[in-house]
């Protein structure tokens, strides 16, 4: 029996057995692919939020200047 780690960081452990049936192989290898899928795509969405708080807090940040300045000359 084989035993194949996934490349994502969660451990995922895959047991191969070559006397088996190979459509487990073709399944395990599918679902391995699914689940760094959905890793991949959790990164990418946490990524996409980092962007938009980023953005969020610029726009602020000039709003209240703009607001302070606007302010004074009143």
């Amino acid at each position: 029996m084989t035993t194949y780690r996934s490349t994502s960081d969660e451990a995922m452990i895959i047991q191969l057995d070559p006397r088996g049936n190979p459509m487990l192989l073709e399944e395990n290898l599918a679902r391995s692919r699914m689940h760094e899928a959905e890793i991949f795509a959790q990164q990418h969405r946490l990524a996409h939020r980092l962007v938009v708080a980023r953005r969020w807090r610029r726009l602020a940040g000039w709003a209240q200047r703009r607001a302070t300045l606007k302010a004074r000359a009143l």
